[in-house]
């Protein structure tokens, strides 16, 4: 229970997951704003994370919503601060994606129908304490803003926090897209990547591969960066190349989640998708995740496919990869084998 003095009053609330509340009775309890997705509160050191789907529809919020469990457990995404033009990691959205080394806790509310006799006010029904995924926090996505254009979103990938048991219902669940639509994402960085250790520089901007540790939900886990690593390592060789890189967002009706190839060559005219480890599972995933792909780029009867990779593999994956007409790139010491890409 917080107990917070407002003047000569003096306030009390529970965050316990599933409990219903008010904006106004957080603030008073915390010392935070009432009116934004994304309130700091920051003498309790505090992030207060709200969630509305249906007035986000309206601003062109349409990718909040608990996602499908992944490999490291449950998910939720939420969109970040910023009704129009293109959403910048600053302000709101800066202290929501720094909340770990700033030292503040995330909470997460949904919005759960209006109070009673209370005007337009609305209950926040609260999810539980989480975390931002400390290795892809955000990715980015193409969605129409207040204005109605066009315009860069950051979509948070939130996670509960460890010992947390997340009180959303099946009402939170990602709605699913109503159309198919394939646009293009200009490429930058997807993640601020969390300090490493026993990381070398190869060239430039190249690095070796590492692991760091995450404290969320399931308990302290082991992450691989290699992917990320990787992909942000190639990204910087095509562009010493002179090559113009992006990726595509392409989503399908009645799924809840995007398809995002890692890396697209518009020089070349080539798909990238990218895999942290030289295995036969990693491998084969990849040319399915190439076949899906593939089917929905404009042109693709020119369309190169490649696997990008972080170091040789064996002589029969490079055989199953060329039976497949799929090119192969992987990391050397000195760059990237099979790049540029010959017909």
């Amino acid at each position: 229970m917080v107990v917070h003095k407002v003047g000569a009053m003096t306030t009390t609330l529970d965050l316990v997951p599933g409990k219903l509340t008010t904006r106004d009775e957080i603030a008073a309890a915390y010392g935070c704003g009432t009116f934004q997705g994304i309130e700091p509160a920051n003498d309790a050191k505090k992030v207060f994370v709200y969630s509305d789907l249906s007035a986000g529809e309206e601003y062109g919020y349409t990718f909040d919503g608990r996602a499908e469990d992944d490999e490291y457990g449950p998910l939720y995404l939420y969109t970040g601060y910023g009704a129009n033009g293109d959403q910048e990691l600053k302000s709101r959205n800066k202290s929501l994606a720094n909340h770990v080394e700033d030292g503040r806790e995330v909470h997460l509310f949904v919005a759960h129908g209006k109070v009673a006799g209370g005007g337009t006010a609305v209950q926040q029904r609260y999810i539980g304490q989480m975390v931002v995924d400390p290795i892809t926090p955000f990715v980015r996505r193409q969605g129409p803003g207040r204005d109605g254009k066009m315009r860069e979103v950051l979509v948070f990938r939130l996670r509960p926090a460890a010992g947390t048991t997340p009180a959303w219902t099946a009402a939170d669940d990602l709605k699913p897209a109503t159309n198919d639509g394939l646009v293009v994402v200009e490429s930058k960085p997807v993640a601020v990547l969390p300090k490493q250790t026993g990381v070398k520089d190869k060239n430039s901007h190249q690095h070796t591969v590492t692991e760091t540790s995450a404290d969320v939900a399931g308990g302290p886990r082991k992450v691989v960066l290699r992917e990320v690593m990787l992909v942000e390592a190639f990204k910087a060789h095509l562009e010493q190349a002179g090559h113009k890189h992006n990726t595509f967002q392409i989503t399908i009706a009645g799924e809840t989640s995007a398809l995002t190839p890692d890396v697209y060559d518009s020089t070349q005219h080539v798909l990238y998708e990218a895999k942290g480890l030289t295995t036969r599972i990693n491998v084969r995933m990849a040319i399915g995740q190439l076949a899906d792909y593939r089917r929905h780029v404009p042109d693709n009867s020119t369309l190169r496919v490649a696997v990008l990779l972080p170091s040789e593999p064996s002589n029969d994956l490079k055989a199953l990869l060329a039976s497949q007409s799929i090119h192969l790139v992987y990391q050397t010491e000195d760059g990237f084998q099979g790049f540029p890409l010959t017909e």
